[in-house]
C-alpha cells in the first residue's frame, strides 16, 4: 500500500489524512473472524426437510444473495453455535473462488454457515458498508488472494494474518460518507437491472403472443386498430436469398479500408479487410444489401441477425446473407419474426448451416397489411431500444463504479 495517506479520489470537506491500524482493530474483539466448521460437521446425510434453520454456502457470498438449499435440525443449529450467522456479518468465500464477499442482510432465515465460507465481525468504529467495499476494492482482493508461485494456484491469505495486517483507514464519518456514496450506486445498478429483466421478460412474452402460432390465424394479443386473419407464407414466395460475392484469403489483408466480416465476427468487429477499389468494384457488379436489410449468419449459430445501416462494408459468402424481397414485407418485421421462426428442415437436427433451400422453404405470418407489419415492428424496436438504453447504463455504471473501487480506496 506504500505511505499513501489519502486516496486519488476523496469527498471535498475530507481534510484529515487516513490512519494506519491494524486490521484486527476493525473487527468485533470476541468473534472478529471465524471460519466454517470441519466439513464433518455438516454432512449432506445431517440435512432434513422440514426445518427453520438453514446452511448458507459459499454460492451466497460469491453470488450475493441469501437463497438456501440445506437445513438442519434444531438441534444441530444450537450444537454448531459458534457458526450461526447474524444480519451485519459478512461471509467471504474460502475455497475455490475464494476471497467474494457479501454483508449478510436483515430477514434472513436462521442458519450457520459451512466450511467454505469465512465471517467476519466488524466493531461499532467501523462502518459496514464501508468494509463491504473497501474489502471489495482491487487493492485489497488482491491482498486477500495471492497466487502460489509453485503451482500458479490462487489461495486465501491465512487469516492469521490478515488480522495483523496494516491498513489505512479514514474516520468514521468518511467510512459512512463513502458507504452510502456506494450503497447508492449499487442501488441504482440493482434497479437498471431490475427493469432491464423486466423489458426483456416483457419482449420473449410479448414474441409469444403476438405472432399467431401452428393452427391460428389471429394472434393472441394484437395492436389497436387491426383487424383480419393473417395468412402463412414461404419465405421463397415473398423473395431470393442474395450474398456477397466471394472474396478469397488473398485479397484480404488484417489493416486496410473496408472491414470484411467473417462468421466469427459477424456482428462484432472485423478482424479482416479488403481494398476500396475491390469493394466498389463488387458492389457495383454483384448482389449487395440495402440499407434496412436484414442479414443473418448461415453458420455456427445460425440464425443470428444484424441490420445493415448502409456502412462500407462486405460479408463472407454463404456464410451470411439475406433476403432480398419486395414491399410485401417490412424489414422491421421480419427482424423481430426471425426471433422466433423455424427453420425449415432443421429442427431437432444437429445441422449447423442454413442452406438457401432452407430459408426459402421456412413459413411466416403476415398480417393482412403491411401497416401492422410495421406497428408490430415499431413496438418491438421501441422495446429493444429501451433494453440497449439500460444495458448501456448498466455498463456506465459498472465501469463508474469499478473505477470509484480502485480510487477511492488505499
Amino acid at each position: 500500500m506504500g505511505n499513501k495517506k489519502i486516496p486519488k479520489i476523496r469527498f471535498n470537506n475530507s481534510k484529515i489524512d487516513w490512519q494506519q491500524v491494524k486490521f484486527k482493530n476493525l473487527l468485533n474483539s470476541e468473534e472478529g473472524i471465524r471460519r466454517g466448521p470441519f466439513g464433518s460437521a455438516l454432512k449432506k446425510e445431517l440435512f432434513v426437510q422440514n426445518s427453520e434453520y438453514v446452511v448458507y454456502e459459499q454460492q451466497n457470498a460469491i453470488y450475493d444473495h441469501f437463497n438456501t438449499r440445506y437445513r438442519i435440525s434444531e438441534e444441530k443449529y444450537h450444537e454448531l453455535k459458534k457458526f450461526i450467522l447474524l444480519p451485519g456479518d459478512f461471509i467471504m468465500s474460502g475455497a475455490g473462488t475464494i476471497g467474494k464477499i457479501s454483508l449478510v442482510p436483515e430477514g434472513i432465515e436462521k442458519g450457520v454457515f459451512n466450511q467454505a465460507l469465512i465471517r467476519l465481525r466488524v466493531n461499532k468504529n467501523t462502518d459496514k458498508e464501508f468494509f463491504l467495499q473497501w474489502m471489495r476494492s482491487p487493492e485489497m482482493q488482491n491482498k486477500i488472494t495471492k497466487a502460489n508461485p509453485a503451482s500458479a494456484m490462487v489461495n486465501l491469505v491465512p487469516m492469521s494474518e490478515v488480522k495483523e495486517w496494516d491498513v489505512i483507514i479514514p474516520s468514521l464519518d468518511e467510512q459512512s460518507a463513502i458507504g452510502s456514496l456506494f450503497r447508492t450506486l449499487d442501488d441504482l445498478l440493482a434497479s437498471y437491472k431490475d427493469n432491464l429483466a423486466n423489458y426483456q421478460s416483457l419482449k420473449v412474452t410479448m414474441l409469444s403472443k403476438m405472432f399467431p402460432k401452428a393452427g391460428q390465424t389471429v394472434p393472441e394479443i394484437r395492436l389497436d386498430g387491426f383487424e383480419g386473419e393473417w395468412e402463412e407464407k414461404k419465405l421463397g414466395s415473398l423473395g431470393s436469398v442474395a450474398m456477397n460475392k466471394r472474396i478469397f484469403k488473398d485479397e484480404t489483408s488484417d489493416y486496410g479500408d473496408i472491414p470484411f466480416y467473417k462468421i466469427g465476427t459477424f456482428g462484432g468487429t472485423a478482424d479482416s479487410f479488403i481494398t476500396k477499389e475491390k469493394f466498389k468494384e463488387y458492389k457495383e457488379k454483384y448482389p449487395y444489401p440495402e440499407i434496412g436489410d436484414i442479414l443473418i449468419s448461415a453458420s455456427g449459430s445460425i440464425g443470428r441477425t444484424v441490420v445493415y445501416n448502409g456502412e462500407d462494408a462486405y460479408y463472407q459468402d454463404s456464410n451470411i446473407v439475406w433476403l432480398k424481397h419486395d414491399q410485401q414485407l417490412d424489414n422491421s418485421y421480419l427482424k423481430q419474426y426471425y426471433g422466433i421462426i423455424k427453420w425449415s428442415g432443421i429442427e431437432g437436427t444437429t445441422i449447423k448451416r442454413l442452406y438457401n433451400k432452407n430459408i426459402l422453404e421456412t413459413n411466416i405470418f403476415l398480417p393482412p397489411s403491411v401497416y401492422e407489419q410495421q406497428a408490430i415492428g415499431s413496438y418491438f424496436s421501441n422495446l429493444d431500444n429501451l433494453i440497449a438504453a439500460h444495458q448501456e447504463k448498466i455498463s456506465q455504471l459498472e465501469t463508474l463504479k469499478k473505477k470509484l473501487l480502485q480510487d477511492m480506496f488505499i
